[in-house]
């Protein structure tokens, strides 16, 4: 059985690490960095169909603890008084199960958390950006390649096909990737 997935992605600390985005937040822009984030991964949520959760540390914005789906990602910010860390650590332990596979996005040192040992994995923030850039690439250069077929009108791929072939190419990569690595 295929286990669900769920991404659960440190905000600030992708903002600080990614090349992108830290120049935003350095140039005293971080709404902007904050929306540049939301929207990349708004988009590789579309095609690659993950769940994903969007932490973000209310220390950077004071006011209550709240949560909702903006475009089907799921954002999160913390109360005043818990940490992205803290409120990650607890998410990702209750949500880590036989069926549901969780991944934390962060560079932060995160090994030390309890829940790797619960089996719960680990993507640092510039390999997520990798991934992030490599299936936009992908979707982007499936597009153009489509249009040059003369098929400008109309892709013969809707985007729900379009995620399910990517889902399915994902597998396949990652079955290979298991029996190499036995």
């Amino acid at each position: 059985m295929m286990k669900q997935q769920l991404l659960i992605v440190d905000a600030y600390n992708m903002i600080g690490n990614w090349p992108e985005l830290a120049r935003l937040k350095q140039a005293g822009r971080l709404p902007e960095a904050r929306d540049e984030l939301i929207n990349v991964l708004t988009e590789y949520k579309k095609i690659t169909g993950l769940n994903i959760s969007l932490i973000f540390d209310a220390m950077y914005v004071p006011g209550n603890s709240k949560s909702y789906r903006q475009a089907d990602l799921e954002i999160v910010w913390t109360s005043k008084d818990q940490t992205a860390d803290s409120y990650i650590e607890k998410y990702a332990a209750d949500k880590q199960s036989r069926v549901l596979q969780v991944t934390v996005a962060t560079s932060d040192q995160a090994e030390q958390w309890v829940i790797f040992s619960e089996g719960a994995l680990r993507v640092p923030a510039l390999e997520l950006r990798k991934r992030v850039h490599d299936e936009l690439k992908e979707v982007r250069h499936t597009a153009v390649r489509t249009q040059d077929l003369g098929a400008v009108r109309k892709s013969p791929w809707d985007d729900d096909q379009l995620s399910k072939l990517n889902q399915y190419r994902e597998r396949l990569e990652r079955e290979h990737v298991k029996h190499h690595h036995k």
